[in-house]
């Protein structure tokens, strides 16, 4: 039964292909046809889009001297019982790290300019499931010299927090943390 059903999908396969063969060679040349707007406008119709965020990974300069795990800024956000990084949807236009050092100076009052924030590998973290892309960056400031504003609606709370002891974590936290070892899913396979 396994035989004659691996031979079934062999040839389905190949005249799928075959049909997609004849079907390209009858549409391109129409498509190609068509004015430029109306092209552009079939393929962001049939093609995945993806939303695009920026991230950033912030680390107590100061920690890493006295704690070798160090500490990461984390905030909590409405409905406020699980910790997040600072993150945000990038503008229409905007450079990710443009986006990245927006968005960390919205959330926590850490103004950084763009070329103090550095790329984490994996710089890009693709959510297929989602339809999302996380832009990752990372940077280092001094907590003893920084003060944390928030405003209280889109933030409720910025906090350093000890990367051997991390609060709980929103689900999507968790998964992109344990992408570069941090957290309870570090080490994981698949996390995203």
């Amino acid at each position: 039964m396994c035989r004659g059903y691996g031979v079934y999908a062999d040839r389905m396969s190949r005249l799928a292909a075959g049909l997609r063969t004849r079907v390209a060679a009858a549409v391109y040349p129409v498509f190609y046809r068509l004015p430029h707007r109306a092209r552009i406008r079939i393929v962001r119709l049939l093609v995945p889009t993806y939303t695009v965020g920026s991230v950033v990974l912030v680390r107590d300069a100061d920690a890493r001297s006295t704690n070798p795990g160090g500490r990461l800024l984390l905030l909590r956000q409405p409905p406020g019982r699980a910790w997040s990084l600072p993150a945000g949807l990038l503008r229409r236009g905007e450079a990710p790290v443009a986006g990245a050092a927006r968005e960390l100076a919205e959330e926590s009052g850490i103004v950084l300019r763009p070329e103090q924030l550095r790329p984490a590998v994996p710089n890009a973290v693709v959510h297929h499931h989602g339809r999302w892309v996380d832009m990752v960056f990372e940077a280092e400031v001094s907590a003893a010299t920084t003060t944390l504003r928030v405003d209280g609606a889109e933030v409720l709370e910025a906090a350093w927090h000890q990367l051997a002891d991390l609060p709980p974590l929103t689900a999507p936290t968790a998964r992109l943390l344990g992408r570069y070892g941090i957290g309870p899913l570090a080490g994981e396979p698949d996390l995203v």
